[in-house]
């Protein structure tokens, strides 16, 4: 379990993360999303115990990260995968991890198979390694102190999809078996497939957070029917706000009130499904607006 308590990080006067509060639970994934310079990554260096906080605390399974006993046994960190030595092969580097906290070696083994390294692979120098081969080594490391806890920033970048497709696998199996991750990704497809909860950060404050349910459902229902204009007076006559554009009726109810209201009134509907369903990616853009770099359209 992670446990996040008004974590705060300021640089003179910039505040870097701004008094985040949220939790990860055993045999869940929790998708940490943001733009970038949201402050994510400095918020999970703080997790990790890397970057001291200026106020507030996290926690690892009720202990900060620097008093459990032999951290990389419990949580399993990867924030930067191109943080390898390029000189030493992808075998050598897990037998320094496994010599740092103490793992019989044939862990090392285990580590590359979980991951998809073959051994010809794991002979090769880390500078002759692609950013997908680093990406896996990075999480090989990560996995072999056999934690109960995971920090991952950015993991699937450099895979091709069908990496994309086996790292989804591989975490949604480990959060099945009882392990707790905590995920940021720009790969938001990704994340709205394999998240369970999702926390959104924009300029160091937390600006969404609950379950992928509850917030992709907020947006309401999108309704189309053969006669919309009488589905939407009938839906208004039942206090129900509605507002319509060329892909049809929004409604602010749930998908069954809308269906009942179009029961009773004999309208047959040709779509209905929550507004959420259009993506995280819509969420996100929303969210996140006042971050982005882009110029915003008139």
């Amino acid at each position: 379990m992670i446990t996040v308590e008004n974590l705060t990080k300021r640089y003179g006067q910039f505040t870097a993360v701004d008094d985040i509060s949220f939790e990860v639970q055993p045999g869940s994934v929790v998708g940490f999303l943001g733009p970038n310079g949201a402050g994510k990554s400095t918020a999970m260096r703080m997790m990790t115990g890397l970057t001291p906080p200026t106020s507030g605390r996290s926690t690892i399974l009720g202990r900060d990260y620097h008093a459990l006993p032999n951290p990389a046994r419990h949580v399993g960190v990867m924030l930067d995968a191109a943080a390898q030595h390029p000189g030493r092969t992808g075998k050598e580097v897990l037998h320094l991890v496994g010599m740092t906290i103490g793992v019989p070696k044939t862990r090392v083994d285990q580590a590359l198979d979980v991951v998809g390294l073959t051994p010809a692979e794991a002979k090769r120098r880390v500078r002759n390694y692609s950013l997908g081969m680093r990406q896996r080594l990075g999480l090989a490391g990560a996995l072999m102190g056999d934690p109960q806890v995971l920090i991952l920033d950015e993991p699937a970048n450099g895979l091709d999809p069908q990496g994309i497709h086996w790292m989804r696998q591989l975490l949604r199996a480990y959060a099945d078996q009882g392990g707790t991750v905590l995920l940021s990704s720009h790969l938001l497809h990704e994340v709205q497939i394999i998240a369970d909860e999702l926390v959104m950060i924009g300029r160091g404050r937390i600006v969404a957070q609950g379950s992928k349910a509850e917030l992709l459902g907020a947006g309401g229902t999108r309704v189309h029917s053969l006669d919309n204009d009488a589905l939407a007076n009938a839906l208004q006559a039942k206090g129900f706000e509605v507002s319509g554009d060329r892909s049809g009726i929004l409604v602010k109810a749930s998908p069954e009130e809308v269906g009942r209201a179009a029961l009773d009134a004999q309208i047959v509907l040709t779509e209905l499904h929550t507004a959420g369903s259009e993506g995280l990616e819509q969420l996100f853009l929303s969210l996140t607006a006042a971050d982005s770099r882009e110029p915003q359209a008139a």
